[in-house]
């Protein structure tokens, strides 16, 4: 009997995300992923991809600009104070245009990312948009198991 992905699969999969700027994540060379659908560690028009495909499926989909990670929202886009950003870190860290720092969320039970985009003496601006938020995205998936 085949397993085929529905709402609620436990998941095993070789997944690829690439933007116009090249590949964002790929296990494809490492060890595979695990996850669940419906918890949010796709987004919904990922999910949306891998319902009905049967273990074993090696697929590609392009996903149109704003589709996978939604549009950019300038309201995504903070400063962050050098005093905050010091008691949340490293004190000495220097922050540098392009760099992707980890944030604890409020409940402190995850993380989101958030990259440099500009800094003064006093704060850096941070960008917490996906990174390939209003970008196109191509989402390569090989099931290796569905549970």
């Amino acid at each position: 009997m085949s397993h085929v992905v529905t709402s609620g699969s436990f998941l095993t999969l070789h997944y690829r995300l690439a933007g116009p700027a090249g590949d964002i994540i790929n296990t494809f060379a490492d060890k595979p992923a695990t996850l669940s659908l419906g918890t949010g560690e796709l987004s919904p028009a990922m999910e949306q991809r891998l319902m009905g495909l049967e273990e074993g499926t090696h697929a590609t989909f392009e996903l149109p600009a704003g589709e996978a990670f939604g549009e950019r929202n300038p309201e995504m886009q903070q400063w962050v104070a050098r005093k905050l950003l010091a008691q949340m870190g490293d004190p000495d860290e220097q922050y540098a245009v392009g760099d992707v720092v980890q944030f604890p969320t409020p409940d402190g039970a995850g993380r989101y990312a958030g990259a440099v985009v500009e800094t003064n003496e006093t704060a850096v601006r941070f960008d917490f948009n996906h990174p390939l938020a209003g970008q196109p995205v191509t989402f390569e998936v090989r099931l290796i198991g569905v549970l």
